[in-house]
This record gives C-alpha cells, sequence and structure tokens, in this order.
C-alpha cells in the first residue's frame, strides 16, 4: 500500500483549506461556463436588433469574465490540485488514475476555451459579428463540455455504481448521480452568469436607468431555468445511496444545516428572479445584485458541503476511505499495525511528550487528520472530551458503530493506545502517564473491542447504515 502524509493545518483542519479553495473555484467556473452562454445570447440580441445596447453590454461582461475565468478560476484550479495532494492524495491519486483520458479530454476543451476566449478579446472589435457569435460559441461548448466531464468524475465519487464490480470507464463515468448533477450545475452557471450580468450592468455609467433596466431583464431569462432546481434536486437526493440521503436529511446536524442553507438561498433568488425580474421585470441596483450573488455563493458553498460530506464515510464511495485507506487493508493493518509502510517523521514543532505519544501523533496523521484537528476546529480532544480513556479506547475501537459516518479503524491495539494516549495527553500534559509501559490488560480489551467490531464499514452498497447494524446483530446470534 502506498502512504502519503497528510499536511496539517492547526487549528484548522485540513478539509476545511481545500474546500475554501473548491468551492471558490467551483463558483468561479461555473460562472465561467454560464457566462458564455449568455454572452451567446446577448451577442444574438445585439445582431437581431433586439437591443441596441447588448453589444456594449458584452464587450463589457467579457472584461469581467477573462478577469474571473482566465485569472483567479485558473488560480483557484490550481490551488484545488495543491491542496488537495496535501490533504488526500490517494484520492487524487484514484481518480487520476481511473479517468486519466477523461481528463486529458477535458484538459483540451480546457485549451479551446482558453484560445477561444482570447481570440474574441482580442478581435471582437475587428471581425464580424458571425465571427464574434462563433467564437463565443466554441468557448460556451468548451467550457461546458469541462463541467460535463470533470462533473462525471466528482459523481462518481459519491455514487460509482456498476463501476465497483466492473471498473469500466463508462460505468463509472455515466454513474447514478451523473446526470441530476450535470443538468443541475448547467442551471447554477446560468444563474451565477444571470446574476453577474445585474453587477456588471450597473457599472456601466453610459446607460441609463431604462437601458439598464432593459438587460437586467434580458439577463434574468437565465435565471428561469431554476424552476427546475427542485426536481433535480429530488432527483439527485433519491439517486444517492441510502445512508448519505440519511446523513443530509437529519442524519447529521452539519450536513442537515448545509443543505437548508443551499435550499433556503436558492428559493430566495429563485422567486425573486422569477417574479421581479422576469414577471414584472423590474429594475434591481448594484447592492441588490450583489446581495443575491453572495447568495448564490452560499448556496454553492452549502451544495458543495453537502456533496463532499454525504460521501463519508468514503472519499470515493465503497472503494476508498475518507482517510485513504482501502477497505480491504484494515483487517491487515489490525495484524501489523497502521505505520509499518509509514516512513515520514512528524513535522517539526509537532508536541510530543515521548515515544508513546509520537507513534500515537502518527496514528493521528494517518487515520484522523483528514478531518480533524488534534485540538482545534472538528478537534478530537474537544470531541472526545467527556469520554474517560475506557470509553475512548472503546468508542474507537467500534468507531463505525459509534458513528456510522465513520471508517473503521484500521489499526493494532497498541496503535489505538498510542492514540488514546496522545489526545489524552494534549488534554493532561502528564508525560509520565502518557509514557507509561503498555498495560497488557488494557491491549487485551482493545483488541476484543476491535474484533467485536469487526472490520466492515456500517456503510454498504443498498444498505442503510441501521440494517447493516441488525444484520451483524443476527449473524452474532
Amino acid at each position: 500500500m502506498d502512504v502519503f502524509p497528510v499536511n496539517q493545518y492547526d487549528p484548522l483542519m485540513p478539509g476545511i483549506v481545500m474546500a475554501a479553495v473548491a468551492i471558490t473555484h467551483v463558483f468561479m467556473a461555473q460562472f465561467a461556463v454560464g457566462g458564455g452562454m449568455l454572452l451567446c445570447y446577448f451577442q444574438w440580441l445585439g445582431m437581431t436588433g433586439r437591443s441596441e445596447y447588448a453589444r456594449l453590454f458584452v464587450h463589457g461582461y467579457f472584461k469581467w469574465l477573462v478577469l474571473i475565468s482566465f485569472v483567479a478560476g485558473a488560480a483557484t484550479g490550481v490551488g484545488i490540485w495543491f491542496t488537495a495532494i496535501q490533504v488526500s492524495a490517494p484520492t487524487i491519486g484514484g481518480m487520476i488514475y481511473n479517468f486519466h483520458w477523461i481528463w486529458a479530454t477535458e484538459y483540451l476543451f480546457f485549451l479551446l476555451e482558453i484560445i477561444a476566449g482570447y481570440l474574441f478579446y482580442r478581435y471582437h472589435q475587428r471581425i464580424s459579428d458571425v465571427a464574434c457569435l462563433r467564437l463565443l460559441g466554441m468557448y460556451a461548448f468548451a467550457a461546458w463540455m469541462s463541467l460535463f466531464l470533470i462533473n462525471g468524475i466528482i459523481s462518481w465519487q459519491l455514487t460509482p455504481g456498476g463501476w465497483i464490480e466492473t471498473h469500466s470507464l463508462a460505468a463509472g463515468f455515466f454513474n447514478p448521480t451523473f446526470w441530476p448533477s450535470v443538468f443541475f450545475r448547467t442551471i447554477v452557471a446560468l444563474t451565477l452568469a444571470g446574476l453577474v450580468a445585474c453587477v456588471v450592468v450597473n457599472t456601466m455609467k453610459e446607460l441609463n436607468q431604462e437601458a439598464k433596466r432593459q438587460l437586467i431583464n434580458y439577463a434574468a431569462h437565465l435565471l428561469v431555468p431554476m424552476a427546475l432546481m427542485p426536481f433535480l434536486g429530488a432527483w439527485f437526493l433519491f439517486a444517492m445511496p441510502p445512508d448519505s440521503r440519511g446523513w443530509v436529511t437529519g442524519g447529521t446536524p452539519a450536513m442537515t444545516l448545509f443543505l437548508n442553507i443551499a435550499v433556503g438561498a436558492s428559493l430566495a433568488i429563485g422567486g425573486y428572479a422569477l417574479v421581479g425580474l422576469y414577471l414584472q421585470k423590474l429594475y434591481i441596483n448594484g447592492a441588490t445584485a450583489t446581495l443575491l450573488l453572495l447568495l448564490a455563493f452560499g448556496a454553492t458553498a452549502g451544495g458543495e458541503f453537502v456533496r463532499e460530506g454525504s460521501r463519508k464515510p468514503y472519499s470515493i464511495r465503497y472503494w476508498m476511505y475518507s482517510n485513504g485507506i482501502f477497505p480491504d487493508e484494515v483487517a491487515q493493518m489490525r495484524k501489523e499495525g497502521c505505520l509499518v509502510n509509514d516512513p515520514y517523521p512528524l513535522r517539526d514543532g509537532t508536541e510530543v511528550a515521548g515515544e508513546i505519544t509520537t507513534r500515537g501523533a502518527k496514528v493521528f496523521r494517518r487515520q484522523c487528520a483528514v478531518c480533524h484537528t488534534v485540538s482545534g476546529i472538528n478537534g478530537v480532544a474537544e470531541l472526545t472530551g467527556t469520554w474517560d480513556k475506557d470509553q475512548m479506547r472503546m468508542n474507537i475501537a467500534k468507531l463505525q458503530h459509534t458513528k456510522p459516518f465513520m471508517p473503521p479503524f484500521a489499526g493494532s491495539a497498541e496503535d489505538l493506545e498510542s492514540l488514546v494516549r496522545y489526545v489524552k495527553w494534549h488534554e493532561e500534559r502528564n508525560d509520565e502517564v502518557a509514557e507509561a509501559p503498555y498495560e497488557e490488560a488494557t491491549l487485551t480489551m482493545i483488541q476484543k473491542w476491535l474484533d467485536d467490531a469487526g472490520t466492515e464499514s456500517m456503510s454498504q452498497p443498498g444498505k442503510t447504515s441501521d440494517e447493516v447494524e441488525i444484520e451483524d446483530e443476527k449473524g452474532d446470534q
């Protein structure tokens, strides 16, 4: 097995660092996709004489698109890779290994997007309207194809479908949540483009309010498909694995909260857009447009948090746990320990009391650090603060039963005891207790709890964690 260290960012948990970069990039990337479609629409409006201000808007809007998409979008795109390989290199490795041809194809479309965008930006004032529309159409198509291809990979993480049995590229790419998510993301892209248009129009000082209102009303046409969001959202929800659906609909308060944020913000934007902008054809000022755009960012953040969190306890559903350990490695690691193939020292400055807590710190890095800190955001010391040592030993040994959205502990009794000592030492700072020799009776009890828990996750294909628990109890009888 390949082992990669997790770069810890205490007091921030690594997942939050990666999420902050990823959400920002997704927001910008989806705006870039929708922006291309909106520019095609407004170029057509200008060519057909439906709006005398459309050409002026296209030229101004594209500058924003270049700044946000080509510059900030590209920087955050690189940032995702940079943070992801530090937080979960096995996940990224699995995505590249299984979908390298998809990534390569997406890169070609990205190049086409950049080339078409540059040519339009450089020559749009020198070429005909038809040539401009063709370049914008090429840009929009290439940007949407990037969304189409990447959507297949990231939706595979949650619902790999038949890929688990066959490892077929087609089965993994066209997985159960592929179509609802690609349609949903396309509508989100159109929505973001329309909202940014409302902001951009208000920066155009050469236009009077009536001209601005006309352009805003045309931009609102791209918000109308939001009416389909509830149906696509329900389609996606019911295509999710049963236990994932349970996490977001009440199983875990955090995911339910973020789902409600995404739904609430989307309803607010959609209601205002459909009634105020599309039906009543109202004018909105820059402050209101910016507020709607911020709500859209909140909805994007909530939706991405739910998509990421609902995969738990996996990073790639049923194939790789969130800590980068494969399910079929757990039994072996229970026997050999989880540090056999881990050659990496602790980072300089990591606080430990001695040999046992050093081992505990390495176990924490291997098993917990992707999603937790020791003492910080989502800190294990705080989460287990009310547990005594025996309770902590049992709960971690039976981790997948304690919290079904957690993977099983993949290590030996000595690994687990070292982890408990390390976490407790952070609270108590008692070097003598933390570094005392292992007690055989304690290790024997930990081993019994590990054996009772088994090596399989409570999250199995087609079953809820409760159903798996009941089957386990029947098997024990």
